[in-house]
């Protein structure tokens, strides 16, 4: 059972749709750029402190009202699953100790959402991972959340998406700011001013066209697809009819551009808060070190060490 008392499918927006209910996490990349640690272990179970990326990320969902998240898996990625199941060994030697502490702690997880999976047997695009996920969704809106990216708790984004998914009825994204140099390595959009009526939700524009990893000179602008995304059930339809594009893929970005110019209203939250990137080994780095400065209850001797370490390392020191 998720941790939510209230069923979200009651929730409707001011237009009377009804706001998603259901998740999907592409999961089954390889995860490269952390070899050999990703051989065995999957990225996505790679620890931010003391709870793994993958759990941020749920919980982000949770916090949102979603209680139903689907786990785009593949091989050598059984242990994701694990980590949202009971363990009553190790619960009842907790129990023992007395360690409420840890105990909450490790029974969290089954908590926070029903987990389901599907496995993708080829990695080939976004699209194609989100693709496997019609059979769960089925018609129904629902939302995106890439696995190596979450955001600041206190600073949410998705209630947001989920309201103005539910209002217009098409594809919503987030963006954010990103320096014109690595607009290459993003989703790029071209966007306009969204209409009077939406604009008590957030800082939202309306898309005028989406292009993949464009060069600098390129892109229409600075605005990159942050990898959250809240969706209509015909991008299913769309995927299907979208051709590889950059990279030999199928990518996501292609098929909301396809419905967009079918017509099908496509906007976004430009997103200011604290955005954590824990796909490439220095965002991870910088992910573990700026959480644990921030925690409670190691932060203070953290971020004691650390001033530490930065000022002997400045004067030619080992910092240890």
């Amino acid at each position: 059972m998720s941790e939510h008392s209230a069923n979200p499918s009651s929730t409707v927006a001011a237009t009377g749709r009804p706001l998603a209910v259901k998740a999907v996490i592409p999961a089954a990349g390889l995860a490269t750029r952390f070899l050999p640690a990703t051989k065995a272990v999957p990225k996505e179970l790679l620890p931010v402190v003391d709870r793994p990326v993958l759990q941020y990320i749920v919980e982000e969902a949770a916090q949102a009202g979603i209680g139903d998240v689907l786990l785009i898996t593949g091989r050598g990625k059984t242990s994701m699953v694990d980590h949202f199941d009971r363990r009553p060994d190790l619960e009842t030697r907790l129990e023992e100790k007395g360690d409420a502490e840890r105990l909450a702690a490790v029974r969290r997880p089954s908590d926070l959402a029903d987990i389901y999976t599907v496995r993708q047997p080829e990695q080939l695009g976004l699209g194609h991972a989100v693709g496997y996920a019609e059979s769960h969704v089925g018609d129904a809106p629902f939302a995106v959340l890439l696995g190596d990216e979450f955001v600041k708790p206190s600073e949410p984004l998705l209630p947001a998406m989920l309201e103005l998914q539910a209002r217009t009825g098409g594809v919503v994204l987030a963006f954010f700011e990103v320096d014109p140099a690595d607009t290459k390595r993003y989703g790029i959009a071209s966007v306009e001013p969204a209409e009077a009526e939406l604009t008590d939700i957030g800082e939202v524009v309306k898309v005028t066209g989406m292009v993949e990893k464009p060069q600098p000179e390129d892109a229409p602008s600075n605005l990159a697809v942050l990898g959250r995304y809240v969706l209509p059930g015909r991008i299913f339809d769309a995927i299907r009819r979208t051709k590889p594009g950059s990279g030999g893929e199928i990518q996501l970005t292609d098929a909301m551009e396809l419905l967009r110019t079918e017509g099908v209203p496509v906007h976004a939250i430009v997103y200011r808060g604290t955005r954590y990137d824990t796909g490439m080994p220095l965002g991870y780095l910088q992910t573990v070190v700026q959480i644990a400065a921030e925690r409670e209850d190691i932060g203070g001797d953290f971020r004691s060490w650390l001033a530490d370490f930065v000022k002997a390392d400045a004067a030619g020191g080992s910092g240890t």
